[in-house]
């Protein structure tokens, strides 16, 4: 491996400061550098929405004691990077001062979406995603009458519950028929939809934003919408997904295309230019049912992690996702989703679902042709991570997995358990008699006695 004296990482996220400290665990002798216009210091970014409804403080969002810095020798450099010279190895930054590096690790992150919609610029029109879109955020809706939020995904979900905290009236437009329904089949869309409105949230289903209307002060005032229907407004938040952040880097020599295009092993087209993160597009997919760009804080560490090891060990290794995984909440629900499950199948695969009586808890499996279990979605429901890693790593059967459904459970003690209506439910329509196992699967899988 190359010695270098200074590796510099733009970006504060959760992608390059793992990658930092993961640099730091082996070399504890070359410069490492972290930039961010953002904050001085990194925070979680899934907290933001917390600190708007008065349950944390930015301080308890940060993970680290602001000493851990200088303590593990990684200088932090507050600032905005506006160019990269990757032929001198030099970055600009807004005020025009300049930093060299040996090595460059961009961690860009995302920006929200936004495709043009008439007056998407107004004072009061805005994503969330940065501590400064919080704080906007926070100043923008301090007395308001109502907020519309555009786009049904999961940012959208949490800044709706943000403002029904403090009572603000939401209306929520998605422009497909069923809620996120380019990730959830129809039944699971349907329960998210039902609680979202539960909730008090006037969600409108196939319903598009048309144009954002001016009050002559730049301010935004309301909204029409594809049906030609005036909203009354003075907040709109743009949740229609998000977009790697990297309009600085186009034109500069680094391939781009929807991101950072990068290889298995985050290495970029230039050399000892690295990217990682939200703000990376693979060449190839990382792996089977995975996607170019993953914009998922737990994908984001792994990207650091592996970035780091190779960064500080000559022999190389790609990056290795392994299943996927994804949680999220929607107002109470909790949401957990194992492997690839996409919106509908055909006959080469098929899936058992459960719904609670109330309709607050479910369960989706998804089996191949040969009843091997490929992913699974759960609402109201823990699961461990481990059980159902191992099952579809494995192949487990439908009867397998329906037998000791009983052990991947995560839920608290004395929450009500749902396995016997499941699998009662499954013998029904299979045709099946599963029996419970009374066996533990964690003992077997890390080799404790049963």
């Amino acid at each position: 491996m190359k010695a270098v004296n200074q590796i510099v990482i733009v970006g504060n996220g959760i992608s390059g400061v793992t990658c930092a400290r993961h640099i730091r665990k082996v070399d504890p002798h070359v410069k490492i550098i972290i930039v961010s216009g953002e904050t001085d210091y990194f925070f979680s970014r899934t907290a933001l929405m917390y600190i708007y409804m008065g349950h944390m403080k930015y301080e308890h969002t940060k993970p680290y004691a602001d000493d851990f810095w200088s303590k593990n020798r990684i200088e932090l450099k507050s600032g905005w990077v506006t160019q990269v010279n990757f032929d001198h190895k030099s970055l600009t930054f807004e005020n025009g001062e300049e930093l060299s590096y040996d090595r460059l690790v961009l961690a860009t992150g995302s920006k929200p979406n936004k495709f043009g919609w008439p007056g998407q610029d107004l004072l009061g029109v805005q994503g969330l995603y940065s501590m400064q879109d919080l704080n906007s955020m926070e100043k923008r809706t301090s007395a308001i009458t109502r907020a519309v939020i555009v786009g049904g995904g999961l940012i959208g979900v949490e800044m709706a519950e943000m403002f029904a905290t403090r009572k603000i009236p939401v209306t929520f437009l998605v422009r497909e028929k069923s809620f996120w329904s380019n990730v959830l089949p129809p039944e699971e869309a349907q329960l998210v939809a039902r609680h979202i409105r539960e909730h008090h949230i006037d969600l409108r289903l196939s319903t598009e934003l048309s144009e954002i209307l001016d009050d002559g002060n730049g301010e935004v005032k309301e909204i029409k919408t594809s049906t030609g229907e005036i909203i009354r407004c003075e907040f709109v938040g743009l949740t229609a997904g998000v977009s790697p952040n990297i309009d600085f880097l186009k034109n500069s020599g680094l391939e781009t295309n929807r991101g950072i295009v990068v290889n298995k092993k985050f290495q970029t087209n230039i050399s000892e230019v690295y990217a990682i993160g939200d703000c990376v597009e693979f060449k190839e997919a990382p792996g089977p049912d995975r996607k170019n760009i993953e914009q998922v804080w737990y994908t984001g560490r792994m990207h650091g992690e592996t970035l780091a090891y190779n960064l500080t060990h000559d022999i190389q290794v790609d990056y290795k996702p392994g299943i996927w995984f994804n949680s999220a909440k929607f107002f109470d629900i909790e949401y957990q989703t194992y492997g690839f499950l996409p919106t509908s199948w055909g006959e080469d695969k098929w899936s058992f679902y459960w719904e609670e009586k109330q309709g607050k808890i479910a369960i989706r499996l998804l089996f191949d042709a040969e009843d091997r279990i490929l992913a699974i979605n759960v609402f109201g429901w823990r699961m461990r991570h481990e059980f159902f890693d191992t099952a579809i790593k494995e192949g487990w059967s439908s009867d397998r997995v329906m037998k000791n459904l009983g052990e991947a459970s995560f839920n608290p003690e004395f929450y009500k358990d749902y396995h016997m209506e499941v699998v009662n439910k499954y013998n029904q329509e299979k045709g099946r008699n599963v029996q419970l196992s009374k066996r533990s699967i964690f003992h077997k899988l890390f080799g404790y006695n049963s």
